[in-house]
């Protein structure tokens, strides 16, 4: 199980509508691919998007955090010290977590595969199936309700509404006519992606409710930094309240927990590092009594694939966000997590299940042996 080599590779694919929140407007997932080989002829893979304006990480940078700073460590490792491989990677430099979640997510594939065991059993086997929302993108009210019928009509019973970008009264709007397009059956999510101040979060999260307009939990709705004003708006209103970009480390969650500065956590492995650090928030915030959710950034079925093992396999994750290799109009990815409408079935194959990746309809990347 030594460490032979770890290659990367970029990956562009269109999506079939420009995806759109408060913090950026996205019309390709790009991202680094990883594969790591061992000695024995086992590979993994693992992969990163570029999200600047969340993570910080270009794919410029993911490739050099991963080849010229991670690689020189960790070739020549024996995998099966793994708790000596995952401190080196997060030693081996600070911030670069996509960097540290590709690397992550392919050394679990290696590991899971080594035991013979798919991934969620590897790591508890709680559940083999999971239930994705959908995200309507922010637009006008009129095109967002338009979209919202749409992914009902598909199958989706759960939508995730990004809200954010403008004023208030705007975002309310936008979630009135989203609810008179769905009916009252539907759940509904928000995620402001930061993009409130406090007080005016409070007073349309208490609009909403006042509207009657059912919304399941609001995420993230004032800045990263600001935990006082995510408690304020926590303790001021009744519905749940979602901390997602304050909460990258274990530490961070550490601090929202002990301020009870938010009802739920989403976990992202792109935030965290990886599956070795997701797992230390999940089990402090189950500790705590606080659900998680697990999402993604704009990732392909990879690293997706990665995710829904990690949220699979731990009864505490009560919610999944993994609808983003759908908006995609490439599917790369050979194996993997199944689509079955809103459903994703996990694969039975040890490790991702991963088969093999291309890169463009005409390139490979190889495939896992």
């Amino acid at each position: 199980m030594i460490i032979r080599n770890i290659e990367v590779k970029r990956q562009v694919v269109p999506l079939k509508k420009p995806f759109k929140t408060a913090l950026r407007t996205v019309v390709n997932a790009e991202s680094v691919l990883v594969k790591v080989t061992t000695e024995s002829g086992l590979a993994g893979w693992g992969e990163a998007p570029s999200t600047v304006v969340i993570t910080g990480d270009s794919l410029d940078s993911i490739e050099s955090a991963i080849m010229h700073v991670m690689r020189p460590q960790l070739i020549g490792q024996n995998l099966l010290a793994y708790e000596r491989i995952f401190h080196i990677i997060h030693q081996s430099m600070v911030g670069s977590s996509s960097a540290k979640a590709a690397l992550d997510m392919a050394l679990y594939d290696i590991l899971a595969q080594r035991c013979g065991l798919p991934l969620y059993q590897f790591l508890g086997g709680y559940r083999n199936d999971i239930e994705t929302d959908y995200t309507v993108s922010v637009n006008s009210p009129e095109e967002m309700g338009e979209d919202a019928a749409r992914y009902i009509e598909a199958g989706f019973n759960v939508l995730k509404i990004k809200v954010g970008k403008d004023n208030i009264q705007e975002d309310i709007a936008r979630i009135k006519e989203i609810r008179s397009r769905i009916g009252s059956q539907v759940k509904i999510r928000l995620d402001a992606n930061q993009g409130w101040q406090v007080k005016d979060a409070v007073r349309s999260i208490r609009k909403m409710e006042e509207m009657g307009l059912d919304i399941e939990l609001v995420e993230q709705p004032v800045k990263a930094y600001d935990l006082e004003g995510l408690k304020t708006v926590t303790d001021a209103v009744d519905t749940p309240i979602m901390a997602d970009e304050s909460v990258f480390s274990p530490m961070q969650a550490f601090e929202v927990l002990k301020r009870r500065a938010a009802d739920l956590i989403n976990i992202k492995l792109m935030k965290a590092g990886g599956i070795y650090k997701a797992q230390m928030i999940n089990y402090m915030a189950e500790e705590c009594g606080v659900e998680c959710m697990v999402g993604s950034m704009i990732e392909s079925r990879l690293a997706v694939t990665a995710a829904a093992h990690f949220a699979a396999s731990k009864k505490n994750i009560t919610r999944f966000d993994f609808d983003a290799p759908l908006m995609m109009a490439q599917d790369m990815v050979n194996g993997g997590v199944r689509y079955e409408g809103r459903v994703l079935t996990l694969p039975d194959k040890p490790g991702l299940g991963i088969d093999g990746i291309v890169t463009s309809a005409n390139e490979g990347v190889g495939q896992v042996s």
